[in-house]
């Protein structure tokens, strides 16, 4: 038995040592050298969607009457942007919630009443940017706080951008491996693996609301667009890129 089982073991450590060494000649013959690199690019564009953020916040006693409050509000609100041109879909709402409000007094606990937010954005063509003075007075003298006024790029235009980008990366990732490999007396081979390291798009806020009065951020914002013109925006691409290496 104890013969039957150093055999064993003798023939086992012979096929083991067989396959380094088949391991170490395969390499030797078919190297598998890799280098990988990050590729970045910079493009700029221009933003063809121009948005006015709106926030319409009501309190009310109970969660019914706060969100009432807050529907008459949106739905005055969504009437005058019709009456000046808009459509429902340029009307959006991104964020809607109902909770409770307490007042702490001496570590106790009382309720006074509920708060409903509705946060709704309104689209329209960077092109008719003459357009947004009507919408902060259609949401101001509804009830509505003015947040903010962005440039932006359209979804399509997003994907348009984002697939040029990391083109660009890509490519910026092949110069500098070759310029590796050629610095190491080697030659770039096939692409091993690719990955998006990043796309960074930011919209460009073209006003920031600082007041909390319904009245004075409408007036300061009005102010402000008076002199809103889109302008061009970076877009950034990353991408990281294993190249063989022969």
């Amino acid at each position: 038995m104890e013969n039957s089982i150093k055999i064993t073991l003798i023939i086992a450590a012979t096929i083991i040592g067989l396959a380094l060494l088949g391991m170490i000649f395969y390499q030797q013959v078919n190297p598998r050298d890799n280098i990988s690199v990050q590729g970045q690019s910079t493009i700029r564009a221009t933003p063809d969607i121009v948005t006015a953020y709106f926030n319409v916040q009501t309190r009310g006693d109970s969660a019914t009457d706060a969100r009432d409050k807050n529907s008459k509000i949106t739905d005055d609100m969504i009437t005058s942007l019709i009456k000046i041109g808009f459509e429902r879909k340029d009307i959006i709402t991104e964020n809607f919630n109902v909770y409770p409000e307490y007042d702490w007094n001496n570590g106790n606990q009382r309720l006074k009443g509920y708060i409903t937010n509705h946060n709704i954005k309104v689209k329209m063509p960077a092109s008719d940017t003459s357009k947004i003075g009507d919408v902060i007075d259609a949401g101001v003298d509804s009830g509505a706080l003015i947040s903010y006024i962005a440039f932006e790029l359209s979804d399509e235009l997003q994907s348009q951008y984002k697939a040029l980008a990391l083109e660009k990366a890509t490519i910026d990732a092949r110069t500098k491996a070759e310029a590796i490999a050629s610095g190491a007396g080697k030659k770039v081979g096939d692409i091993v693996s690719v990955s998006e390291s990043s796309f960074n798009y930011y919209p460009w806020r073209a006003y920031e609301n600082s007041a909390m009065d319904v009245a004075e951020a409408g007036t300061l914002a009005k102010s402000a667009s008076t002199n809103i013109q889109p302008g061009e925006q970076e877009i950034i691409g990353n991408v990281m890129v294993t190249f063989s290496l022969k």
